[in-house]
């Protein structure tokens, strides 16, 4: 996924070649000045005898020099290394040829060019052949009495491939800032993609929560109304199908309840969860202990929604019984448990769910970090009943 689809600013991949392989104009321009002052100056130039020889040692000079107008990844590093040899051999020969003292600037460029492209060893190597080489040709060419101080100004032609090293330094310095670059924008991209994921999850899990409490009750008050029509019942289903529209509204009430949270406005939570029990019929059904304290406006959200898919399963399962919710607001702790009796009318054919409910309320609860208990309730004044525990810490 892109990552302007995410809102999220990227540079596209494979646009922006690295420092040491990008050719900029200025490499150019110093090939094109190069080239004419070393065709003005270089002599002598000819085609037969010295000259010819000049004229070829030129051209194989020139054509190492232009390598730095070809990107690296097209050139296989042996051979890159074998046409350096060249290079060296070629830039001395070209000294000790010439009557020009313009032929070492092909000795001095091409020393900063092996330190630019090579690592230090074979670099260092190469730039000590190259100095002693060069001195030789120049000490060789000298007057008497010249050799000593003409093969010392030889020997500083390698003296350039320092900077050329520094030069790969500074680069590759580069290159490493913009690979953590790259590296802090693919986590950010991963991290958008999984906040896209959660709140998907999210929504999704609200979406579920209210519609299938508020298709449960409709349902059931519908199918109660159709049967007592079919008994001559009227006035009672005349009161089931005002429960059936009760409910509809109350669903929109339910939805913007579900906007309001993922706005993150404030929700409060006992007065939703009263009027949750109120729409499904059961009314002084919730209790509160301890001391009431505002809770996160996300885990308000994500109780209610847990209560909501309670009584949707108790509607389903077990209707007719009776519900009783308590909030229990404890020191470090916030417990909230559903208890929902043995069912007194018969479980209709909208009985079976998705199996999605509880799944969605273990999804609540891990992200409130608590814990949630499900099942029968084993003994005491509440046994057979049916209980959803969670606690969180609050």
């Amino acid at each position: 996924m892109p990552l302007r689809n995410l809102g999220i600013p990227g540079r596209a991949e494979g646009t922006d070649p690295r420092p040491t392989e990008r050719i900029r104009p200025a490499q150019w321009v110093w090939a094109a000045v190069l080239l004419v002052a070393e065709v003005l100056t270089l002599r002598p130039m000819g085609l037969s005898g010295r000259g010819l020889a000049v004229a070829v040692l030129f051209a194989v000079n020139f054509g190492i020099f232009a390598l730095r107008l070809v990107p690296r990844r097209l050139i296989p590093e042996r051979l890159f290394l074998l046409l350096m040899v060249v290079g060296v051999v070629a830039a001395a020969a070209l000294m000790a040829v010439s009557e020009s003292g313009t032929a070492s600037l092909f000795a001095f460029f091409l020393a900063a060019f092996i330190g630019y492209r090579l690592s230090v060893k074979p670099a260092t190597v190469l730039a000590v052949a190259l100095s002693l080489l060069c001195g030789v040709a120049l000490a060789w060419r000298a007057e008497p009495g010249q050799q000593g101080l003409l093969f010392m100004a030889g020997l500083s032609t390698g003296a350039l491939v320092l900077a050329g090293m520094s030069g790969r330094s500074r680069n590759q310095a580069v290159e490493a800032a913009i690979s953590a670059a790259e590296s802090a924008e693919r986590a950010a991209r991963a991290e958008a993609r999984t906040l896209v994921l959660t709140e998907r999850s999210r929504v999704a899990r609200d979406v579920h929560d209210v519609l299938a409490h508020s298709l449960a009750g409709i349902n059931m008050q519908l199918e109660l109304a159709d049967a007592l029509i079919e008994v001559g019942e009227t006035e009672k289903a005349r009161q089931a199908t005002a429960r059936a529209q009760s409910l509809v509204r109350e669903s929109l009430k339910q939805a913007q309840w579900t906007v309001r949270a993922l706005r993150e406005e404030a929700l409060p939570l006992l007065e939703s969860l009263t009027a949750l029990l109120e729409s499904s019929g059961h009314h002084q059904a919730l209790t509160v202990t301890g001391t009431v304290r505002e809770l996160p406006t996300q885990t308000a959200h994500n109780l209610l929604r847990i209560a909501q898919e309670a009584l949707t399963n108790a509607t389903r399962h077990a209707p007719g019984g009776t519900v009783q919710v308590t909030v229990s607001y404890d020191e470090g702790t916030t417990t909230l448990s559903i208890l929902n009796g043995p069912g007194t009318m018969p479980v209709s054919a909208a009985g079976t769910g998705s199996g999605m409910g509880l799944i969605g309320i273990r999804e609540r609860v891990a992200l409130m970090n608590g814990t949630v208990t499900t099942g029968l309730v084993p003994s005491g004044p509440d046994r057979g009943c049916w209980k959803v525990e969670v606690v969180i810490p609050a």
